[in-house]
């Protein structure tokens, strides 16, 4: 049978964005293919086929390929690159797709700039009763501080207003969104969190880690009409940039619905390995049957729980064992006491599930590194792979734990070259050299599930291997890379995005390589990672994005 040629059969591809009709046994022909294997090798093959279900025949060459596929259709992907499907190993979906239906402020380069940003949004959105949006970010405009209610009111004084720092762990409130949440100048701070107050010992507008819980209790509640649209506009997004696979670090009874709703009408264009939200009524309602191993031929899987031990760096709620350096009165926020979120730990390992703690600072790593110790071997729940989430400044003696407890890193390197302005400013320069610390970890043989932290950061799974391999952000800063001894192989940061993070979902032995009987998930871009400079891999673009043998993104 004769190729199809490209310009035919992207119009062809029909319900982009979700997946299309079942084909025949199809080959993939004139790739310059690559993927890793289990061996660690790198493999590059020209052809490969797979079956109507989605799953791989054969991969090779081209001869060898169509031997085993000798009825199948055939697609010439005329010398383009061909990668299997990148994972995210930590996102946030539905956070995406608010992001992407609100207010975004994460190319506001000033004070100034986010306030115009957001009386144009008033403006342009008169019949919201809340304005919301994210991504605002104090240090990139060096502001030296938070940001207030009263500089909110100028632009916004007529509606509630409640903006979340780009890291999500702050938000910035103007005086209708505190009013309407009872919050004033004597309102006590929450338990792991706090209400930011001026030298008077007002209130600022500024809320960090569980004080935004007063500001989230007032805020209208998502009908399934309007989650419907967020998770379209993130599932398209995510599609857009070469994801197959993401895990949604946070899933409560209603997302969990929605997902295998989509994944029962084909809607669901991405694979969704889902961690529950804390381990309260909406756990034990999902957890009543036990951990979802799999739904929907590896479409969803819900058999992981995340928990929280920290804030975040930027907002100084990151846990320290020594006070930050730029701000001597304060070690951040350890969110629980030590017997409480073991409790918490032991109940989902009992139950069967992984438990995955975000932990930034360096007191929060070794409360969960305690705990997993102790925990690991009285639940019997090794295998379970349990991981700690970020694991971003981590003491220089505690990463060998990592090893020895067998806990994964899952990690985002995009956070190191964002946090790169004021990291070592909160840490100093003797904490920071265990932090953003993936060669370290690396090294001693730890899996590293790479991610982006999504909508924290762009979903862009290549701004994510860039920073791993350059430690440079996308301007190409600092020439030399960010603490460059830390920095990966090209090949190193490609498996912490395959073949690493599938691990980390109890998925390698169906994704994160191309290999027969795993399934057809690759993603076609418009350079060869391997042969050109590290600085470009920022700008790679993608052609095409394949799950289960089905484009769910062509490029127009």
């Amino acid at each position: 049978m004769r190729s199809m040629p490209l310009r035919c059969f992207c119009l062809a591809l029909v319900l982009v964005g979700t997946l299309a009709p079942a084909l025949a046994d199809t080959v993939i022909d004139n790739a310059n293919g690559y993927t890793l294997n289990a061996s660690n090798e790198l493999l590059r093959f020209a052809s490969l086929a797979f079956d109507d279900a989605g799953r791989i025949i054969a991969v090779g060459d081209a001869a060898e390929v169509a031997a085993k596929a000798p009825k199948a259709r055939h697609v010439d992907m005329q010398g383009k690159t061909v990668l299997p499907g990148l994972i995210d190993a930590h996102g946030h979906v539905f956070g995406l797709g608010d992001m992407l239906t609100q207010l975004d402020l994460a190319g506001s380069a000033s004070l100034a700039d986010a306030l115009k940003a957001t009386a144009d949004y008033a403006r342009a959105n008169p019949n919201q009763s809340w304005l919301r949006g994210r991504g605002w970010n104090q240090e990139i405009w060096k502001l030296g501080r938070f940001p207030s209610a009263a500089e909110l009111d100028g632009a916004v004084a007529d509606r509630p207003v409640w903006l979340e720092r780009v890291d999500g762990h702050a938000g910035w409130a103007n005086s209708r969104a505190l009013q309407l949440a009872g919050i004033g100048d004597a309102t006590p701070d929450p338990a792991g969190g706090k209400i930011m107050r001026d030298a008077r010992g007002k209130a600022t507008g500024v809320l960090v880690d569980a004080a935004q819980d007063l500001v989230d209790k007032v805020l209208p509640k998502q009908d399934e009409a309007r989650a419907r649209v967020v998770l379209d506009r993130a599932l398209e997004r995510i599609a857009q940039v070469g994801l197959t696979s993401v895990h949604d670090a946070g899933i409560g009874l209603a997302q969990d619905r929605l997902y295998r709703d989509y994944a029962d009408h084909g809607k669901l264009s991405v694979r969704v390995y889902g961690m529950i939200g804390e381990v309260g009524a909406d756990f034990d309602q999902l957890a009543a049957r036990g951990p979802l191993l799999s739904y929907a031929h590896d479409m969803y899987a819900l058999r992981a729980v995340k928990l929280y031990a920290d804030g975040a760096l930027g907002s100084r709620g990151a846990a320290l064992i020594a006070p930050y350096s730029d701000e001597p009165a304060s070690h951040g926020l350890l969110f629980r006491k030590d017997a409480e979120v073991r409790a918490m730990m032991a109940k989902a390992m009992r139950r069967g599930y992984q438990v995955n703690v975000h932990a930034i600072g360096d007191a929060g790593n070794r409360q969960i590194l305690d705990a997993y110790q102790k925990l690991v071997p009285q639940t019997a729940s090794g295998k379970l792979r349990h991981r700690i989430e970020h694991a971003q400044v981590v003491a220089p003696a505690d990463i060998a734990r990592f090893r020895k407890i067998g806990i994964i890193a899952s990690m985002q390197p995009t956070h190191a070259t964002s946090d790169k302005n004021m990291a070592e400013q909160r840490v100093g320069s003797e904490r920071i050299k265990g932090a953003y610390a993936w060669r370290s970890f690396v090294d001693q043989g730890s899996r590293v599930a790479c991610g982006s932290d999504f909508p924290v950061e762009s979903p862009n799974p290549f701004f994510g291997i860039h920073a791993a391999v350059t430690r440079q952000d996308a301007a190409g800063q600092p020439v030399a890379g960010w603490h460059p001894e830390q920095a990966l192989s090209l090949k190193e940061a490609l498996r912490c995005f395959t073949l690493d993070a599938a691990y980390a979902a109890h998925q390698e032995n169906v994704l994160g390589s191309l290999e027969t009987g795993k399934w057809a998930d690759f993603i076609v871009i418009d350079r060869d990672l391997f042969t050109m400079p590290a600085h470009d891999i920022h700008d790679t673009g993608v052609l095409q994005t394949w799950v289960a043998g089905r484009a769910v993104f062509v490029k127009k």
